[in-house]
């Protein structure tokens, strides 16, 4: 891309200096001057280039807005000098309206662009978010946080799919990734890099639509209200696991994906008279007894299991008693689980 660039700015350099020569052949004043014309054509290019230079980075979403802010600073320049506070009956210099509407049409214009710059995110309230999708299909979207990428469960989630949401990532979600990861702290610096990880595994799963959404925030306290505004205007979900801003999110009527709630749908209803398998860690209280844990935290009590600590052994379920960290399982052992 960057060589195909190079080339480009390169022909059309060369294009104004030919423009330039032939200018010559048309201007018979320029005739004995075609080095000075070639000469300007070349700075004319180069200058173009420059620009072009300079502007990288510069976003077509930027270039909207600036279209978006002239025209309509434009119209408001000519409506109020097209009232008749500027043309009165009769009345007033010609030449001092001509100034005062140049001086409008460029004060309008410059307020008009500075504001539609400053909030070039705002579109999508003005100009409907549209989603190009094959065949017409609507596809769902689903704005993801960072906490969600650092928790890491949503790129086993997508890779199941039995979701069909495009992912919104915006860039200053990717940015506080990036300064989390570069984090003297090696907890935060960890929990960085654990999120920019789970990114590089939803890219590179191909069924998954990752859409980043360019989008900036001048200060770290806003993020969470950009999250819920983007999520809003774009009649998105939102994806959290900051309790914070799903409150916030629910307020201003923005559905919330909870990973925590999907993960307790999921768990498996234990049946009194079913088996399962887990692996025994420490004896327990009562004599006999074994504990074991189940993959969703639930604490199994095994009868007859204390012989087989540090084995994983299967066990039938006699009792399910709820409490506040989940559900203790009762079971009396059936016997050891062959490892090979």
């Amino acid at each position: 891309m960057n060589k195909t660039l190079l080339v480009i700015r390169i022909l059309f350099i060369a294009l104004c200096a030919i423009a330039s020569w032939l200018l010559c052949y048309t201007v018979e004043e320029w005739d004995h001057r075609r080095t000075l014309a070639i000469f300007i054509g070349l700075s004319i290019g180069s200058l173009v280039v420059l620009v072009d230079l300079m502007l990288k980075g510069f976003s077509l979403r930027g270039l909207t807005a600036i279209t978006f802010g002239l025209g309509v600073g434009t119209l408001i320049a000519w409506l109020i000098s097209s009232s008749p506070l500027l043309n009165p009956p009769g009345k007033g210099d010609p030449q001092t309206v001509y100034l005062v509407q140049m001086a409008l049409f460029v004060i309008c214009t410059y307020l008009g662009t500075v504001i539609a710059l400053r909030g070039k995110d705002d579109f999508s309230l003005v100009i409907p978010y549209v989603r190009f999708v094959p065949h017409e299909v609507d596809v769902p979207l689903v704005v993801v946080d960072a906490s969600a990428l650092i928790d890491g469960r949503i790129a086993k989630i997508w890779k199941t799919q039995f979701l069909g949401a495009a992912l919104i990532i915006p860039t200053f979600v990717l940015n506080e990734l990036q300064a989390i990861a570069d984090s003297p702290d090696p907890v935060k610096q960890a929990r960085g890099r654990r999120g920019l990880q789970v990114l590089n595994e939803l890219r590179a799963i191909k069924h998954i639509d990752i859409r980043i959404h360019q989008s900036e925030v001048a200060r770290r306290e806003d993020m969470e209200a950009k999250l819920v505004f983007l999520a809003q205007s774009m009649r998105a979900k939102l994806l959290t696991t900051d309790t914070n801003l799903a409150t916030m999110a629910k307020f201003q009527g923005v559905s919330w994906l909870n990973l925590h709630a999907l993960e307790a749908a999921l768990r498996p209803e234990l049946v009194i008279g079913e088996s399962i398998a887990v692996e025994l860690l420490k004896p327990g209280k009562e004599d006999g007894q074994a504990l074991g844990y189940l993959p969703d935290g639930s604490m199994v009590v095994v009868n007859n299991g204390r012989a087989f600590v540090g084995k994983r052994v299967s066990a039938e379920i006699i009792g399910v008693l709820p409490n506040a960290g989940g559900k203790m399982v009762f079971a009396n052992l059936l016997g050891e689980i062959d490892a090979s």
